[in-house]
């Protein structure tokens, strides 16, 4: 393992592969930056500066979708921004957290919960529509879909839980909660997560320091550790989807966080990993 990236985030998040230019981007969540690296020239650069973004996936033309603070989504191009929805005047005092492209393009995108309400999903159709399909959650988060596109993982970090629930690739429906992980809180709590090629789940484990795989039934089957409290997110990448690139948190306090707090990962363990799915949302 090693750190690609000493860039000392606060909130390190939301790292994905872009295919089309093979780097990696990713999120500085509280200060609104993207960030970008680039494993051939070995090089990282903030692209971005602006607004809060909780999460972003990538267009299939290339270009990132955003969902952002007050549950504004927008188009960022080559430095040109498009609006796709304005704001949710339910999430205004909120932001979105994690997101994830559905086989079909969708985006399932979750919110925050706020002292007066709690966090929410919804699912962002291709034509820019947004529906609500769950309330209650604490802090929506990691997410992630079985190779046989059958099933769909998500991740509440405020109640510790991991869910399975069953998906229907033509509606988007999700349907049949169940839990699939409980994290005992001395252990912190789920954050980002991703599926490999074999159908197992990585976890991110938010003031747990490490990353845990587990089998498709829920059973730890690895466990690493990490110099960072507060593991963020992970995801594969490169040609053949064998890096496991890991956001972290905390960079602004590595007294405490952890002497790799707020850096980029990248580690290597030849277990193969899975291409997410490109958004198609308004192309």
């Amino acid at each position: 393992m090693k750190i690609v990236a000493d860039t000392r985030l606060a909130v390190g998040e939301g790292p994905l592969w872009h295919p089309g230019e093979e780097k990696l981007y990713w999120l500085d969540i509280e200060n609104g930056s993207i960030y970008r690296y680039d494993p051939q020239a070995d090089r990282h650069e903030r692209i971005y500066k602006g607004e809060v973004i909780g999460g972003f996936t990538i267009q299939a033309d290339g270009a990132l979708l955003l969902f952002m603070d007050k549950g504004a989504i927008r188009i960022w191009d080559r430095g040109k921004i498009s609006i796709v929805v304005a704001e949710i005047p339910e999430e205004r005092e909120t932001r979105f957290n994690d997101v994830i492209a559905d086989p079909e393009g969708r985006v399932f995108c979750g919110t925050m919960a706020t002292e007066k309400r709690p966090g929410c999903l919804y699912r962002l159709a291709r034509d820019g529509t947004l529906s609500r399909i769950l309330d209650g959650i604490g802090i929506s988060n990691g997410l992630g879909f079985s190779p046989d596109r059958k099933r769909l993982y998500y991740t509440d970090s405020a109640k510790g839980e991991i869910y399975v629930f069953d998906y229907e690739r033509e509606s988007g429906t999700i349907s049949n909660k169940r839990v699939l992980i409980r994290i005992p809180a001395s252990e912190g709590e789920p954050d980002g997560l991703t599926v490999d090629a074999e159908g197992h789940i990585w976890s991110a484990r938010w003031n747990g320091g490490c990353i845990v795989r587990y089998d498709p039934k829920g059973q730890e089957v690895l466990r690493i550790k990490l110099p960072a409290r507060k593991v963020s997110c992970l995801t594969f990448g490169g040609k053949d989807y064998r890096d496991i690139y890991i956001s972290t948190a905390g960079g602004d306090n590595r007294e405490e966080e952890g002497s790799g707090a707020g850096a980029l990962f990248c580690l290597n363990l030849g277990i193969q990993g899975l291409a997410e799915f490109p958004s198609r949302v308004m192309c």
